[in-house]
């Protein structure tokens, strides 16, 4: 295979260690997410995959094929942020996958706000949905954050009983207060919602215990902060359900009206269908969006440290002397 060094000028290379777009703007963060979260990555195989993997590593090192365009090289960027764990370097399964999100968690969603009628079908959905939310986690994990098999195995248990526990209990209340359908169908998303203020604490429990690693301004990783964890890991917990919310709350009411039509009486068996479109609709949208509400790259005041990391924060001081970092920077996680 030919390579060439000069296929693009040395001061237009594309920096590929950086976003796409600019982070620091929810428009960027926006356009940055369409493209890593695209469903259409699912369907690239693993040779595809591994080929893309391999022509971002060669333009690093500046032996890209000749001829290679720099859109070919932002798509193989694409693929591999899709694709490959940012620590590790593995590749991810395919269920746990960011493109994944989208068509598994329609397919999971629609089927949860179609059998909820049930307790057998309320228990068995979200049994599913946490298992998939668990080896999402798991697969999206922090490699240099350690949690054990144990800890995993609470998360998960504790997710799915606090879902389960939540939907069966809503629906026997609701059951016997009303005869709303709607008002029923309302019952998964608070499972979800409650399950997520579970799991995604008790999945990263250990920087809630020991600290986040935090860098200053020039990436130099200065120490560990429980205070930039708990801000972190409340702001993945309100994106996670943010983007659930339009799904699950209006997909039921766009149901509910379109099920007095006749002809949406007449074909039954395919309103899990019907139900599971109208949340792809929404996730295609609001997974990328809900992403987006807050920086990847997350930062914190180096005097909130105070608060519940003085011995770390005085060591901080101690090692800038008269120039400590007003600001620490910090990977939030999805």
């Amino acid at each position: 295979m030919k390579m060439a060094n000069n296929n693009f000028a040395k001061d237009m290379r594309i920096n590929l260690d950086e976003p796409r777009w600019d982070q620091s703007t929810f428009v960027g963060r926006l356009k940055y997410f369409f493209w890593v979260t695209d469903p259409r990555a699912v369907f690239k195989t693993n040779k595809q995959l591994d080929d893309a993997k391999e022509l971002v590593a060669l333009y690093k090192e500046g032996k890209e094929p000749e001829g290679t365009t720099e859109e070919q090289i932002w798509y193989a960027k694409k693929l591999t942020l899709s694709a490959f764990h940012p620590d590790t370097g593995e590749r991810q399964n395919v269920i746990g996958r960011m493109s994944f999100q989208v068509p598994g968690g329609m397919l999971i969603t629609g089927c949860l706000l179609q059998f909820y009628r049930t307790s057998a079908a309320v228990v068995f959905w979200q049994w599913v949905n946490q298992s998939f939310n668990a080896l999402v986690n798991y697969t999206n994990r922090n490699a240099q954050a350690s949690i054990t098999n144990q800890q995993i195995a609470v998360a998960y248990v504790s997710a799915t009983s606090s879902a389960v526990v939540t939907a069966i209990g809503l629906k026997t209340f609701l059951s016997k207060r009303t005869t709303s359908t709607l008002l029923q169908r309302f019952v998964p998303f608070a499972a979800v919602a409650a399950a997520n203020m579970v799991n995604i604490p008790l999945m990263r429990q250990s920087e809630l215990i020991d600290g986040i690693a935090v860098f200053d301004e020039n990436g130099k990783r200065v120490s560990e902060s429980r205070y930039g964890a708990a801000k972190g890991i409340s702001q993945v917990v309100f994106s996670r359900i943010a983007m659930a919310t339009p799904g699950m709350l209006l997909t039921p009411v766009i149901m509910e009206r379109l099920e007095k039509y006749r002809w949406m009486q007449r074909i039954k068996p395919a309103h899990v269908f019907i139900q599971t479109l109208i949340v792809g609709c929404f996730l295609l949208f609001m997974t990328p969006t809900a992403c987006a509400l807050f920086p990847q790259k997350c930062s914190i005041n180096l005097e909130k440290m105070r608060l519940v990391d003085s011995k770390k924060y005085e060591a901080i001081m101690t090692g800038y002397g008269d120039a400590p970092p007003k600001k620490l920077y910090f990977n939030k996680g999805l």
